[in-house]
């Protein structure tokens, strides 16, 4: 028999903990404690309320879950000694069809593991998507998180149980993503097209990048959209109205990636928007306003250094000058538009009309880990924060490691260290400001020579302008008194300034309302990371839905991801926004 939210929210507690007593591994107080919590508007609510038991559980109780899962392809596998649950998790993983070579691995990694830690190795082994994880994989986080340190890696396991519980309740409850499950597999064929054999990169108008924008026109056209893509690469899709003298309401973001980047930055916000039109084009549903997908050309800057070329150009703002920039190969941005078929002289026509517009919503992996360690699969952001960068060049006297007194010497690289130091002071002041050195180079460097030179770069973003200009002021000041007290020539290039793009109000409570009927708690943030919503803003009001990711928040990088449950969730909420849309008064 199939049980329901309404049959868990209707029974008595004993019974409750009963129905759900496979969920978590020998520990019926997860869901007794939940019990008290009923109703659960949603089965993202009962999730989250279950993991919010074992967040608030003593660390005892936690270290007791986690002990009590057992090891993966472990002695309690082979003697037929795990629960039902785990033993089928366990098996379609393969664990239970192991070499003779790969048990002797991971019985290494699970002594090893516990050596270190103190409890088993936990893992999810369905992984994000749900269809599971290969021994390769697996073996591969088992070995990244031996890395760990204990703090982080207990928490790590009482998340990875989380996923588990997850996954155990979708399949008691028989539910079946709608969307999740479609956005997963979609993000796993374009990112299997690369520029690079053994990572993803997907620079502006190479190979993969046209392979993924045809790929991506497709998906549209079956979705049911007005499909084509425009003169500087953008894959646009147009779900039309039918409703007379129809505005638009955009959403989207980029399809190209960082070198050796992950599947699902920029990528889940072109996805995601076309799962939920493939939906209501199914259900013969219209919205009362054309619903505009985006898929932008480029964002990252990896080919020819310039960022929000698609975008740039949606609002009437793409920098002609740019056609003439050259990449690596001294191929020009120009010929690489006409290789592909693009006419660059259309490049003005993409401009929308503002006129014409009802605003912009991005939906985003969050490429951080706040929402992870809140146990929220969304959040509502705030404000996309401003950024300075800025090439420091630092000049001082090389002479001699041996020779030259303390007091006697012009250390640039000493300097750069006091300048680091008070970068991370001064950017812990406030909540949304941060700081970062990310360069730093010691030029002809030696063993015995004291540097006489050194180079690095900063990076200071808020959430608004002031904070950030703020404490760049400070930084720049007491940079400069640090290189006058040591005598250090001090030169400064700023490379760009980008101010902060706050997110409209009367957007931010409508997705925030979206969020709510979800069953999700409305947690607001601001996003420290760059997004085409910053260009958009230029024209429009802009409003963004963060999507959590895992790994302890890793974006721009292979092991970025997330899950289906969250991508589903975030599908469910901005699904609703549109069902439910009020333009601005």
């Amino acid at each position: 028999m199939t049980i329901t939210l309404e049959q868990l929210n209707r029974c008595d507690a004993a019974e409750f903990t009963a129905l759900l007593h496979g969920l978590y591994e020998h520990s019926p107080w997860i869901p007794q404690r939940a019990a008290a919590q009923r109703p659960f508007r949603s089965v993202a609510a009962l999730k989250i309320a279950l993991q919010g038991v074992v967040r608030a559980a003593s660390v005892d109780e936690q270290l007791g879950l986690i002990r009590a899962h057992p090891e993966l392809a472990g002695k309690a596998a082979l003697a037929g000694e795990l629960t039902a649950e785990s033993t089928g998790e366990q098996a379609q993983a393969g664990l239970t069809h192991c070499s003779a070579s790969e048990l002797a691995e991971l019985h290494r990694l699970n002594a090893a593991y516990n050596a270190k830690f103190g409890f088993p190795f936990i893992l999810a082994v369905k992984g994000p998507t749900g269809n599971g994880l290969s021994r390769q994989q697996i073996t591969g986080h088992f070995a990244r998180r031996l890395r760990s340190q204990r703090d982080d890696e207990q928490a790590e396991c009482l998340r990875q149980i989380g996923r588990i519980a997850e996954m155990r309740l979708n399949a008691l409850l028989d539910i079946e993503l709608r969307f999740g499950a479609t956005i997963m597999e979609w993000a796993e064929v374009i990112g299997a097209w690369s520029d690079d054999a053994d990572n993803l990169t997907c620079a502006y108008m190479t190979a993969a990048h046209q392979k993924t924008a045809a790929q991506l026109a497709t998906w549209m056209r079956e979705a049911g959209m007005v499909v084509h893509i425009d003169a500087v690469g953008n894959v646009v899709g147009r779900y039309l109205s039918d409703q007379p003298n129809a505005k638009s309401l955009l959403t989207g973001s980029h399809y190209d990636t960082v070198r050796n980047g992950g599947k699902y930055d920029g990528r889940e916000g072109i996805l995601l928007p076309i799962a939920i039109v493939k939906h209501l084009h199914e259900r013969g549903e219209r919205l009362p306003f054309h619903f505009e997908v985006i898929g932008f050309c480029e964002e990252e800057g990896v080919r020819y250094q310039s960022t929000f070329l698609g975008s740039n150009a949606v609002i009437g703002q793409f920098d002609q000058s740019l056609l003439d920039k050259l990449d690596a190969d001294g191929v020009s941005m120009r010929a690489a538009l006409a290789e592909a078929g693009h006419d660059v002289g259309q490049i003005a026509a993409i401009a929308r009309d503002p006129a014409e517009v009802l605003a912009f919503v991005e939906v985003h992996i969050e490429q951080g880990p706040v929402l992870l360690g809140r146990d929220l699969p969304t959040g509502v952001v705030s404000s996309i924060a401003g950024s300075c960068r800025y090439q420091v060049e630092l000049t001082g006297l090389a002479s001699h490691a041996g020779t030259t007194p303390m007091n006697m010497r012009k250390d640039a690289a000493a300097a750069a260290a006091e300048i680091v130091l008070y970068v991370e002071s001064r950017c812990a002041q406030a909540p949304s400001l941060v700081g970062t050195v990310g360069q730093l180079q010691v030029p002809d460097g030696s063993v015995n020579v004291i540097p006489g030179a050194c180079k690095l770069s900063l990076d200071i973003r808020a959430a608004d302008d002031a904070t950030r200009d703020a404490a760049v002021a400070d930084i720049l000041q007491q940079a400069e008194a640090i290189c006058a007290r040591r005598q250090i020539d001090f030169k400064l290039h700023k490379i760009m300034s980008a101010p902060a793009a706050p997110c409209a109000p009367w957007l931010v409570r409508q997705l925030a309302a979206a969020t709510e009927r979800a069953g999700v708690e409305v947690f607001e943030l601001p996003s420290g990371a760059g997004h085409d919503a910053m260009a958009l803003a230029r024209m429009t009001d802009v409003a963004m839905l963060f999507t959590r990711c895992g790994n302890g928040g890793i974006s721009h990088n292979p092991l970025e991801t997330m899950t289906a449950d969250d991508a589903e969730t975030s599908a469910v909420i901005l699904l609703d926004f549109l069902r439910s849309f009020q333009p601005k008064p």
